[in-house]
């Protein structure tokens, strides 16, 4: 072990130390603090209007291991199945909160306020209490995506909890015709937001016709997604409850794309709330309405009320609550990246369990604002934090958590991740630094920086042993895996490390740092998010001496995630670190790292933009090379087909592309991975998939969370 990694190692061992610490000083502050946040309330049940406690029959079993299904999909030609149920229950029920309101001519009863057929959701464990407030934590200041992943999964089909097909949800039903062409969507009669008005297809008209089409308000334009034959879908209104989308061509991920964060503001945007703030539908009040709300323009109105402000992480669904919703909870206490988030409880939404209790079945949801991942580990351990799923349920707090269980009630849950890489490094191949570009491009160069890494070392010193070394390609598991990509270029050899770079750029200077094209030390800056994940930040400082040795500079900047992302997408960043997405079948969807293919691909930003343009351009798209060009075309034939074995085929040709390209770095295969749950939390699964694209854990049915 070399002096620099043993230093680490001494850093990472000391910041184990004190991370238990921590958890020594919080039994202590427990034990002391008259002000320390108190377990749960216990649920309640009143009368005739509290849910049973009995279990619920054939209850799926707890223990059961997730496994991978062929390509999620749903049936072609007909209304797809429902979320599996009990039959729709003949009476409802409601929260005690919520009855006293209708006693007191303050809310409809509960019949008017759920469709006339109400998606039955079957819990997992038993039929839930009401009441209690979920406690969560989010971290930094652009971390508005664990709104979406916990309470936010509300679309108009969604994944089902075992990733294997598409499922209705806000729809009552859907079919798709053979050609893959046309999708109908039949939504629920009596449906309603949360202020009591209704939804119908005009809401999902409003989203396509006045927000998506209009290039003022969404400068971002027309998703690749929503496109086929490079033409932009049709919605076609039926009825008041149902709509037709039409494309020019197959569109074969049409529903997959429906079930993930892209398609969220679909079913978002209540059109009786939001024409107010359009020029179309108030011409003569709009502007007025822009100058009392301080604000520019009514596009800038628009944008603050019920979608989101381009080149900035605002989110109105989030940030505005005032805007109706469908979700389970309603914004009470808006997000602001520095204070406690706040939602209540939906009296309007649409689920029951086979009981006929409307869910949700938890009162509060609660969100504390972290700025490190040290402070949202001590409360967790303190017992302050019901779901831990995100951030600090890293291997090296493993050992922490499990001295701390009973201190801090919480009890294990195993997660199956889709994440192919703990550690993705990406050159910046659209650099504008025209000098850098040429020496980024170099493949040689590539090779020789991957073989100069120790990923042994970086395994056992910062992921406490777990992992293998591994490139930036599918898992095993994936239909796509393939070896060579996985394998290739990750042995440490600094003899084959030497060989390459001196192929590429042989000259040094005094110093022993080797010169660019332009006879200059080879010196770039490599930006990571540290507050995101500590460990990207401790192996990056453990490459730094490693590439070092091989006579190439690097610099460490460690900036907030808001600024990453601005810097990201401006293309200003030299080099870049993130987590490796799409290491199982979310690669289909979300292949960044295969290809540049959207603004996550951070090695071909300029790239992409050729591709996948969006609407507003911040840097100027640039023709790729041939060879991306055919990964490109592979990937519009993907999307071309509905045929799972077409798509199969076309993917595994893209990926030994990118494996011929080695586009970027990669350091560790993560193990399987965990999280936490309040033991008096329920009808959490102890064993399910962890992924962006499939929306976890709220993919599960958190409106049935209870505590017991």
């Amino acid at each position: 072990m070399t002096d620099d990694v043993k230093h680490a190692a001494m850093v990472t061992r000391r910041r184990f130390l004190y991370l238990s610490s921590l958890g020594a000083a919080s039994a202590l502050i427990t034990a002391c603090s008259s002000s320390t946040a108190l377990p749960p309330t216990a649920a309640v049940s009143t009368g005739s209007t509290a849910p049973s406690t009995g279990a619920s029959a054939a209850p799926t079993a707890a223990g059961a291991a997730p496994t991978l299904a062929a390509q999620p999909s749903a049936s072609t030609g007909q209304a797809a199945a429902g979320t599996p149920s009990a039959a729709a229950p003949s009476a409802y029920k409601e929260a005690p909160q919520l009855t006293q309101l209708v006693k007191d001519g303050k809310l409809p009863a509960t019949a008017e306020r759920l469709p006339k057929k109400p998606l039955v959701i079957k819990p997992i464990e038993k039929i839930g209490k009401y009441g209690g407030t979920w406690r969560n934590g989010l971290l930094g200041g652009a971390d508005l995506a664990q709104l979406q992943l916990t309470i936010g999964y509300e679309h108009i089909v969604r994944w089902d909890a075992e990733w294997k097909a598409v499922v209705p949800n806000i729809a009552e039903s859907f079919e798709v015709n053979a050609a893959g062409t046309e999708f109908t969507f039949k939504l629920r009669e009596g449906h309603k937001w949360s202020d009591g008005k209704p939804f119908t297809a005009d809401d999902v008209v409003f989203w396509w016709d006045d927000f998506v089409l209009n290039t003022d308000i969404n400068p971002g334009g027309v998703a690749a997604w929503l496109k086929a034959d490079n033409k932009n879908m049709a919605i076609e209104k039926v009825d008041a409850l149902t709509f037709k989308c039409k494309f020019a061509a197959a569109n074969g991920l049409f529903l997959q794309n429906l079930c993930t964060y892209n398609a969220y503001q679909m079913c978002s945007m209540p059109r009786h709330y939001l024409q107010q703030f359009h020029k179309k539908y108030n011409p003569d009040g709009v502007d007025k309405l822009a100058k009392d709300a301080n604000q520019d323009t009514w596009v800038k109105l628009f944008q603050t009320k019920g979608a989101g402000i381009p080149g900035t992480p605002y989110n109105a669904l989030w940030q505005n609550q005032d805007l109706p919703t469908l979700n389970g909870w309603l914004v009470t206490t808006a997000y602001t990246g520095t204070s406690r988030f706040a939602a209540d409880r939906n009296p309007y939404y649409f689920k029951v369990d086979t009981e006929g209790n409307q869910l949700p079945y938890i009162d509060k949801y609660t969100a504390e604002q972290f700025q490190d991942q040290e402070t949202m580990l001590l409360k967790a351990l303190s017992g302050e934090l019901d779901l831990v799923y995100h951030k600090v349920n890293n291997l090296n707090n493993k050992a922490v958590f499990t001295d701390n269980l009973q201190r801090s009630n919480l009890k294990f849950f195993e997660t199956v991740g889709a994440g192919m890489n703990n550690f993705v490094l990406a050159l910046n191949l659209n650099a504008k630094d025209q000098v850098k570009r040429q020496i980024f491009q170099n493949k040689d160069f590539r090779i020789g920086l991957s073989h100069a890494i120790n990923r042994q070392e970086i395994i056992d010193v910062v992921f406490v042993g777990q992992g293998e070394p591994w490139q930036a390609a599918p898992r095993k598991e994936s239909p796509y895996y393939s070896e060579r990509l996985a394998k290739q270029y990750t042995e440490f050899n600094v003899a084959k490390a030497n060989e390459s770079l001196d192929k590429a750029f042989p000259k040094k200077n005094g110093q022993g740092i080797r010169l660019g094209p332009n006879d200059q030390p080879i010196s770039f800056q490599v930006e990571v998010a540290g507050t995101v994940n500590q460990f990207w930040l401790d192996t990056l400082n453990l490459i730094k001496p490693m590439w070092q040795k091989v006579g190439v500079d690097i610099q460490v900047k460690n900036e907030d995630r808001a600024l990453f992302y601005s810097r990201k997408d401006a293309n200003e960043h030299e080099a870049a670190i993130w987590g490796g997405d799409g290491g199982l079948r979310d690669g289909l969807l979300d292949p960044r790292w295969y290809f540049p293919f959207n603004n996550e691909s951070l090695m071909g930003q300029a790239w992409r933009y050729w591709y996948n343009p969006p609407g507003q351009l911040l840097l100027q798209p640039e023709e790729p090379p041939a060879e991306i060009k055919k990964q490109m075309a592979l990937y519009d034939q993907i999307k071309g087909t509905v045929d799972e074995a077409k798509q199969t085929q076309y993917m595994k040709e893209l990926i030994e592309i990118a494996a011929d390209q080695f586009y970027c770095f990669g350091i560790v295969l993560p193990p399987p991975g965990y999280g936490l749950a309040k033991n008096t939390l329920k009808n959490v699964p102890q064993k399910r998939f962890a992924a962006w694209l499939f929306q976890d854990p709220a993919v599960t049915n958190s409106s049935a969370y209870f505590f017991e």
